[in-house]
């Protein structure tokens, strides 16, 4: 016997008969609890005010798995079941509206697929495959498209076909994970239909018009791999707080920014324009003061080697790389810096003469700390010392 949910979807309450129990689990005479399938959950309820955990749907009938295993009930019993109506009508939203999403994909996307479907207590997904990439353009004018689908108030109506019949149909969509491998099997194909929008093969409840789903608000998108997107989007309350919490966001950007709804991308647009431009000015002054700064690096004679050694404050490793590179071999055998980044760091670089990775290890073997490097250059970080104690040591 299977769920009579689908086709009944209004019947919230019903009286039958227990035909088996196995422990907590429940098979009843007839059930119209929609037993988990096709990536809409189970629903919830209670059999006899016993309440009902899970529902499964198995060749030999319907099993209702009872939160207590001490329930009471026999085979033959009578029982009064009753169908947790604000669950059932939350699924019913999300499925209508996953057909509603789906026939929105393909009036925005070329040679759309229908990858996957999922309804969790806050949001669903549908899985899309398409030769379109799905980009922010793309998916708020799918949200557009569904939510007008929504205000056109559709009539969803559901029939059976054979499966020949169904796949003959072009625009009959079908979930190809889920759903293709059992109507191959299936003597009939459950075909829902969103008058003039979308038609699908699915087994699972709807309402009877797309005015009763309310607002639809797409949430996110990622990629789940096996080329598809999967969209994200809910209904009910998550979905109007959503709405709200965007609509409150875009309006405090746009008094920051003096400008109407409308107008931020734009605002934005000439503020990054400016932000690049002030940065492109910043590197170029840091540039300039980095140069001054290695221009006043002192000499040192060690070894027979001229080495420029100093503390340069306010720039990074590799900041210094480039730079520190030049001047080994143009001013000096070996240019070594000392620096603060949180912690002591030290550059050098060297026109081959001597080793730099040679010359970081014998800072940090002095005074603690670790890097490397190759011979011409090398750094080491780390080093529990201040950098005018390191230039010290470096100057010996």
């Amino acid at each position: 016997m299977q769920s009579l949910a689908p086709d009944n979807p209004d019947t919230l309450s019903f009286d039958t008969e227990v035909a088996s129990v196995d422990g907590a689990n429940v098979v009843l005479e007839e059930t119209y609890f929609y037993a988990e399938s096709g990536g809409q959950p189970a629903d919830s309820g209670v059999i006899d005010d016993i309440e009902v955990v899970d529902v499964q749907e198995y060749p030999f009938g319907v099993v209702h798995a009872l939160a207590d295993e001490d329930h009471g009930l026999a085979a033959g019993e009578t029982v009064h079941c009753v169908v947790d109506a604000a669950f059932r009508t939350y699924c019913r939203r999300a499925h209508t509206a996953s057909h509603v999403l789906f026939g929105a994909g393909r009036r925005v996307l070329e040679d759309v697929g229908y990858a996957g479907f999922d309804i969790d207590a806050e949001k669903v997904r549908v899985d899309f495959t398409a030769d379109s990439d799905i980009t922010d353009e793309r998916l708020v004018e799918m949200e557009r498209l569904a939510n007008r689908a929504v205000w056109d108030s559709l009539p969803v109506t559901w029939e059976y076909q054979s499966p020949e019949t169904a796949r003959d149909r072009e625009e009959v969509a079908f979930n190809t994970k889920t759903e293709e491998g059992v109507m191959s099997e299936a003597d009939e194909v459950r075909v829902v239909t969103v008058e003039g929008w979308d038609v699908a093969a699915c087994g699972g409840t709807h309402l009877r018009n797309t005015e009763e789903i309310g607002p639809i608000r797409v949430l996110d998108r990622s990629n789940p791999g096996e080329g598809a997107t999967r969209v994200e989007f809910a209904v009910g309350p998550v979905g109007i707080d959503t709405a709200a919490e965007s609509h409150g966001a875009a309006r405090a950007a746009a008094a920051e920014l003096d400008v109407a709804i409308p107008g931020v991308p734009d605002a934005v647009g000439r503020l990054k324009a400016e932000r690049d431009e002030l940065q492109g000015e910043v590197r170029e002054l840091k540039a300039e003061l980095l140069e001054h700064r290695l221009a006043d690096l002192e000499p040192v004679e060690r070894d027979g080697e001229s080495w420029l050694v100093g503390a340069v404050e306010g720039f990074s490793p590799n900041d210094l790389q480039g730079d520190l590179q030049e001047l080994a071999g143009d001013e000096a055998n070996v240019v070594a810096v000392a620096g603060s980044s949180g912690e002591t760091f030290v550059v050098v670089a060297t026109d081959g003469s001597e080793d730099a990775n040679e010359i970081v290890g014998d800072v940090t073997e002095e005074f603690g700390g670790g890097g490397g490097g190759g011979p011409t250059f090398a750094q080491g970080g780390g080093i529990p010392v201040s950098p005018m104690e390191l230039v010290g040591y470096l100057r010996e």
